[in-house]
């Protein structure tokens, strides 16, 4: 079952506690999704833990897209979640 933003709302009610991560790339949200993670973050951070800069202001959208593309090719079951740059 693909985990949505409806799915969250229900878990909250809940008192579920929800598993959320950072990928940046297509392995490692393959490696997340497989275990059951169930919300992927692909935040700017990946400007600095990616691609070496020293803050995350330098990160531009299409970066970002491109990391999401490929955390979206990794993912079947969790929600993606994607930060927009500075």
């Amino acid at each position: 079952m693909a985990v949505t933003p409806r799915t969250l709302a229900r878990w909250k009610q809940e008192n579920r506690p929800i598993v959320a991560l950072t990928a940046t790339d297509y392995a490692f949200a393959r490696v997340l999704d497989g275990a059951g993670i169930d919300l992927i973050l692909v935040g700017d951070s990946l400007a600095m833990v990616a691609l070496g800069h020293t803050t995350t202001l330098p990160l531009t959208l299409d970066e970002i897209i491109h990391h999401a593309k490929a955390v979206c090719r990794g993912v079947t079951r969790a929600l993606v979640v994607v930060d927009l740059p500075f």
